[in-house]
């Protein structure tokens, strides 16, 4: 089962990982990467927080911007905002983007 974990304007997925017996969350609209462990929701939120401070304080330090850039479009014209909640879906359903729009798209053409 993967969920998503909001840190402000930023998300992550979480995903229990049975081999080591923890929750593990990825931050999936950063540009690189920042992820983070822990055996409880209060830690792993807070394992979130330090992982994605670090983060940021790194990307400030080396002048690089902390977020993938969404351009809005994808073949199709979409808005911004639009664009990054597709991403989050798709990824919260273990798909790429161009899968997940080919599926919703189709389920919606075809019903």
């Amino acid at each position: 089962m993967i969920n998503v974990m909001e840190f402000g304007k930023y998300k992550a997925l979480i995903m229990y990982d049975p081999d080591i017996q923890m929750m593990r969350g990825e931050f999936i609209n950063l540009n690189g990467g920042a992820d983070f462990y822990a055996s409880d929701v209060e830690s792993l939120k807070r394992e979130g927080e330090i992982s994605l401070k670090v983060f940021l304080e790194e990307c400030e330090r080396r002048g690089i911007a902390p977020t993938k850039a969404y351009s809005g479009h994808f073949v199709l014209r979409t808005t911004k905002e639009t664009h990054e909640a597709a991403a989050i879906k798709a990824a919260s359903n273990g798909l790429s983007l161009n899968q997940w729009a080919s599926k919703v798209i189709g389920e919606a053409a075809f019903a």
